[in-house]
Formats: C-alpha cells, structure tokens, sequence
C-alpha cells in the first residue's frame, strides 16, 4: 500500500494514511474537538481508520486510555504506526462492529466516538477503490453503528458523532428515546449557507431532550473566492491548535 504523510494539529500530528482510497480530512478533527474527557477516562472509536480522531483527542487531553476498532486491518496497522510515531499509546484492533471482538464487548467506557461512512449504498454506487468505498460506503447501517455505540457506554457516558446533515432524521429518530441531553451542532461552511455537516453529543440516562446550537462557521466570508486558506479563525483553532468545539451541554 501506497502512504504519504499528512500533518494533522498545524503540524503537530504526522499521520500515514494510504495515497488512494479514503482519506482523513477535517471530519476527525472536529470529531475529537467535541469529546469533552477528562484525565483518566475510557474513549472507544467505532471505525478509527488511520487513527487520526484518537490521536487528535490524545494530543489534548493525553491522559485518557483510548481503543479503537476498524474493519481494514490494513489501516490498523497504520493506526499502531502512527500512535507509536507520535508518542501516544492505545489499544488498536482490526474487526467488526457487528461482531465486537472479547476484548471491546465485555468493556465499557465514559465515551464513544464514531464517524460513519457519508453514502448509503442503497440509494448509491459503490467507490472503485475498495478502501475509499469501505470508508465512504455505508454497509452496516446507521442504526447498527448507533446500537453498537450505546451499549458500550457506562451509565453516564457520551456518545459523540460526526456525519452529513440528511443523516440527522435518522439519529434523531434512533436516539431521542433511548438517550437525552442530545446537542446537535451543524457545521456551516460559510455564514448564510446551510450546513452540510453536524456533529452530534447525547448522554446515556440524560434526562433533558434535543438542543440545536448555532451554526459553528468554517471560513471567512460568504463564497469562495480566491485559492488558498479561508478558515474562520474559530476554525483554525480546532484543526491546528487543537481547541475544543464550544460547550455542548
């Protein structure tokens, strides 16, 4: 497998990841900027990839204890690379969400993060490279990666997510009743336009509902207009300085 090496956190992050197929990009970063843990807490990544969410999370708060589980074990293997390269540990396995390995289904943690693949292949068609569709393409479903989710928190843990707006009915949907003290919070590429991304947090045994925060801006001005870096300065701080989203509570 081709790699390059991408700097994550304004440099402070070199990450592996493969030269074609999926990629990581923003989405993790602003995953890991909505986990609000606190040293010494647990943290599971549903469908960690390269591990950049993880990493980006340990790089701001780094004493926590973190796992993550990917079906590619290909990118696992990068995933262990990358955290031993950039000095932090976890516990790193190739499997099936649908089927949890001993060693994940028997734990519990205080948060679980996930960044589900955007596409559902039964409305789409299939990517050609077979990585870029096995991390874009949606095979278990939402649910199944909402399910799988909950049932690893403790009482009291947070469940944290990252997708695209048309995908919101359906967590909602899926969460409102089993969960409280929802926060969604779109990301706006520009102010006046609508979000195509949002990021969601619920608590498990949260007893208030569903709260819509303003749109969190992620570049300057209201079009594209010229080549080059037009992040909003709120934006910037996340993904090179590693600041948290706003308070989602």
């Amino acid at each position: 497998m081709e790699t390059t090496c991408d700097a994550f956190l304004g440099g402070r992050l070199q990450v592996l990841q493969p030269k074609h197929g999926y990629r990581a990009g923003a989405d993790p970063v602003f995953l890991a900027a909505s986990v609000a843990a606190q040293p010494g807490e647990t943290v599971l990544e549903l469908g960690c990839g390269v591990g950049v969410a993880l990493l980006c999370l340990k790089a701001r708060v780094a004493d926590i204890q973190v796992t993550g589980i990917d079906i590619q074990p290909a990118l696992i293997a990068l995933a262990q690379q990358n955290f031993a390269e950039n000095g932090h540990a976890a516990h790193l396995t190739a499997g099936d969400l649908q089927a949890l390995p001993q060693s994940i289904r028997t734990e519990s943690y205080d948060h679980v993060m996930m960044n589900p693949p955007f596409f559902n292949r039964k409305s789409g068609h299939p990517a050609i490279d077979p990585g870029r569709e096995t991390g874009r393409g949606l095979t278990a479903e939402l649910s199944t990666w909402l399910d799988t989710g909950l049932k690893r928190l403790k009482p009291g843990g947070c469940l944290h997510l990252v997708n695209r707006i048309d995908s919101l009915p359906v967590c909602l949907g899926h969460l409102a009743e089993r969960m409280g003290d929802i926060h969604i919070l779109p990301l706006a590429p520009r102010v006046g336009r609508p979000a195509k991304l949002f990021v969601l947090k619920g608590k498990k045994g949260g007893k208030s509902g569903v709260t819509l925060s303003a749109p969190f801006i992620l570049h300057d001005g209201t079009r594209h207009e010229k080549d080059g870096d037009s992040y909003s300065q709120n934006a910037k701080q996340v993904l090179r300085e590693a600041y948290a989203l706003p308070p989602m509570d």
